[in-house]
């Protein structure tokens, strides 16, 4: 019997791309929404044979679907096997989170909303491309609670162009009056490839120094904790037991599957990826019922660097017992090296089965996890 696994969704479509985003999604494609929408069906059906047991609609701003194509969506996930109490995430842009859409995500069985909000300044908004004010996302979040959802993750962003701590603790200060269910906090990291990208190339990014980058994380963990958020990941935040299951298992290295265009799989050890071209997808797809284009088996190493890789993510860090049932070996007589380098210079800290990263070693998170690469 093979174990659950959870369901990634992709869906390409943005009303307009944002000046820091490399994710495969794109602007202008409208036209192409609804053959999508079926060769998406169509892969699910072939794909998702097992129980599911979390399900995450990501993009892209899914939200932008025509009710239409989320309708569509609906049927097509309607058949599919879910545990009982399934978390179903759909992500979404606060300018389209409409009273009408929101019915329809209650309908499909939607239990949590992501919504992406950025920062609480206008100016930051638009100085980073996104196409939302302040009022419109106060509005989706209200919407959101008067259509009954009670699971409500707030995505943020520090080290923005232009953007000072003053900026950040009224963003978070406003986002907990709020009083969401999850608050993500990510860094912004200039991408190869994205106009910010080209920006920084002519010096054109007023970026906050390095310095105060570290302040801003500092202050987040510091405020949130206060307003009782749990750091259980290094950029997630949740109130008691309101942890992302979905993203849970990524960091765990459990099984999923991608659905959708450059939607990534990891079954039983084996990386799949989907072609990111919306027209090629849905061409193979349709021709081919697949539209994978490689496939990866991870090695032994590969596994073992990806546990330390991704448990250190969560603030809880990797169990030795786990990592010698997986692997069937001590985990000192493969790390033992790097493990006593960081908790002599107090960058990780270990009890009897868990090894962790210490405050200070979250925030030199990259430098640490770099090591375990082997």
């Amino acid at each position: 019997m093979e174990s659950k696994t959870a369901l990634y969704i992709h869906i390409p479509f943005c009303k307009q791309k944002c000046l820091y985003c490399d994710f495969p999604s794109f602007a202008g494609k409208e036209a192409f929404m609804m053959d999508y929408v079926k060769a998406l069906c169509s892969e699910i059906k072939n794909k998702v044979k097992n129980e599911v047991s979390t399900i995450f609609i990501g993009g892209g701003t899914p939200t932008y679907l025509s009710l239409e194509c989320l309708s569509a969506l609906k049927d097509c996930l309607d058949e599919i096997k879910k545990v009982n109490n399934i978390e179903f995430t759909i992500e979404g842009n606060p300018e389209s989170f409409s009273k009408e859409k929101l019915e329809v995500f209650k309908s499909m069985g939607v239990n949590r909303l992501s919504i992406g909000l950025q920062a609480w300044q206008n100016r930051l908004l638009k100085g980073i491309g996104r196409i939302h004010d302040i009022d419109s996302f106060i509005n989706s979040f209200r919407s959101s609670r008067e259509a009954g959802f009670n699971n409500i993750n707030v995505d943020l962003m520090f080290g923005l162009p232009g953007q000072n701590i003053g900026d950040w603790k009224e963003t978070l200060n406003k986002v907990t009056e709020l009083n969401p269910e999850h608050i993500s906090c990510y860094s912004l990291i200039v991408e190869e490839g994205t106009p910010f990208y080209s920006m920084s190339l002519k010096n054109m990014l007023d970026l906050p120094e390095e310095e105060i980058e570290r302040q801003m994380y500092e202050y987040a963990l510091i405020f949130l904790k206060s307003k009782g958020y749990k750091h259980y990941e290094i950029s997630n935040f949740a109130k008691e037991d309101m942890e992302s299951k979905h993203n849970l298992v990524y960091w765990s290295m459990d099984n999923y599957i991608g659905c959708g265009t450059g939607a990534h799989s990891f079954k039983n050890g084996v990386r799949y990826r989907n072609i990111e071209d919306i027209e090629k997808y849905i061409c193979m797809i349709n021709s081919e019922g697949s539209a994978q284009v490689d496939e990866y088996i991870n090695t032994d190493k590969d596994n073992m660097e990806e546990f330390m890789f991704m448990g250190l993510r969560k603030t809880k860090g990797i169990s030795k017992a786990e990592f010698m049932e997986r692997f069937n070996k001590d985990i000192h007589s493969v790390y033992g090296k790097i493990i006593n380098k960081f908790l002599n210079n107090k960058l990780l800290l270990e009890d009897d089965d868990r090894i962790y990263l210490s405050p200070r070693g979250i925030e030199l998170s990259n430098q640490v996890m770099c090591e375990f690469i082997l």
